[in-house]
């Protein structure tokens, strides 16, 4: 017997748009975009295996045909938000031209919109290694983490304890700081080495007490590009039966990420970060979910993952979110989500290394230029930060945009890193490789910063 994504994948083939299509064949005419796509670069069952090139991969993304000032943009600002390919606003434009409605009602378009979001909330599970019950959404991922630290804090008192990090952004520092308001909670920092842009451990260990309630932990810097060992921290948690939320807003773009094997409490993400729109996505243990107190609604569902969710959604940003994940699958070959997911996320991870391999000794090369965090040879995110000698950030940004060159620059909602490393207010200049760079870019970039530092 074929199984459900299988029989979904051959149905597909036959779709057609119709005025009033049935739910099921709505999630047919979505995932039929993503697979028209991956037959145009996957042809034969050999091919089928490997990445998609990276010429193939750039023709889906409308975004590169931008030229500014006579030079073809290069988009190195995948940190704050990387570009969304035609198949993702597809499938967004399909759901709003031809299925809009709410949720749970006895009439096709409201079926559809609730088959639409079923299926977006399965991606993430597959993308994540997690159940569809874990999955939610919401608007971004620092409103969904000041959701969930009001309603989880809620029972925490003066004699508990929550730690955080300097290396994170502030929106896995500012919530759990505000019960410190609310509830009387203690918050401890664990602190950053400034030289190596990674966690001082010895003081991890010695901030973890019997009363720790919650370690909020980031999984990769936005600013500097560190990986942190989320295993190590989650250990030292369970030493002492604290929970555990990760910040995997930067990580989940670059690495694929496994929730079983993880075994965190909460994780966070956001969609436009991985090619999608502009929506949050909170995992949660099913258990927890179900048996903490969220601030709700009345008439609204009382189980999980929909008690969570406050309102109606960002409907069509939630089925942006499932294709995006569907676009990464489709950049490889396998027989399910999950298999293609890590099949292509390898792919994109060795390509990345080589990219910032590039980067890094380039930059390295020029006089006047200082590099912050870990090495390539470290564990790292293909983000790069810089600064120019006599040169403001905001200046080196503004002198690469205008020969077409996109990167971002000041302290990316990382303050803390940013004051640790002593760089003011213009903070950093911040270069992000995504499946889209290439080597030419690359070269472009080191070239420009030579120029400007001279």
């Amino acid at each position: 017997m074929r199984s459900t994504e299988q029989r979904t994948q051959t149905n597909s083939l036959r779709y057609k748009l119709k005025p009033r299509p049935t739910s099921g064949e709505w999630l047919n005419g979505v995932l039929n975009i993503i697979i028209n796509h991956n037959r145009q670069m996957t042809t034969t069952s050999q091919t089928s295996m490997t990445l998609a090139s990276t010429t193939d991969i750039r023709a889906s993304f409308p975004a590169l045909q931008r030229v500014h000032n006579q030079c073809p943009v290069a988009y190195f600002d995948g940190p704050g938000g990387t570009q969304v390919p035609r198949q993702v606003v597809e499938a967004m434009a399909d759901y709003l031209y031809h299925h809009n409605a709410n949720t749970h009602w006895a009439y096709p378009t409201s079926e559809e919109t609730d088959a639409a979001l079923e299926n977006a909330r399965q991606a993430c599970a597959d993308f994540l290694h997690a159940s569809a019950k874990e999955i939610v959404f919401g608007a971004n991922m620092t409103t969904l983490t000041f959701h969930l630290a009001r309603a989880l804090g809620a029972p925490y008192g003066s004699g508990d304890e929550i730690i955080v990090t300097e290396l994170d952004h502030h929106a896995n520092v500012a919530p759990w700081h505000h019960l410190a308001v609310e509830r009387g909670v203690r918050v401890t920092t664990v602190k950053m080495v400034a030289d190596t842009g990674q966690l001082d451990w010895d003081s991890f260990e010695r901030s973890i007490t019997k009363r720790t309630k919650l370690v909020a932990i980031g999984a990769a810097s936005n600013a500097l590009g560190t990986i942190n060992d989320l295993t190590r921290a989650i250990q030292l948690a369970r030493a002492v039966d604290a929970l555990v939320f990760v910040d995997a807003v930067h990580y989940v773009p670059h690495a694929l990420m496994d929730i079983r094997v993880l075994d965190c409490d909460f994780l966070a993400m956001s969609a436009y970060k991985f090619y999608g729109p502009h929506v949050g996505v909170l995992f949660g243990k099913l258990s927890l979910l179900e048996s903490i107190n969220f601030p709700k609604l009345i008439p609204a569902p009382d189980v999980a993952p929909e008690k969570v969710e406050t309102g109606t959604q960002n409907q069509e940003g939630i089925v942006g979110a499932g294709a995006s994940i569907d676009f990464l699958a489709s950049l490889a070959g396998g027989l399910s989500r999950r298999a293609r997911l890590e099949l292509a996320y390898k792919g994109l991870h060795e390509r990345s290394l080589e990219l910032t391999r590039r980067l890094w000794d380039g930059l390295a090369s020029i006089k006047g230029v200082r590099l912050y965090g870990p090495t390539p040879e470290m564990p790292r995110t293909p983000t790069v930060s810089f600064t120019v000698e006599g040169v403001a950030s905001t200046d080196v940004a503004r002198k690469l945009a205008a020969r077409g060159l996109f990167l971002s620059h000041g302290d990316f909602y990382a303050t803390t890193v940013v004051e640790r490393l002593g760089l003011g207010t213009e903070g950093l200049v911040r270069a992000g490789c995504a499946c889209y760079t290439t080597e030419n870019e690359i070269d472009r970039l080191i070239q420009a910063v030579a120029e400007i530092s001279c």
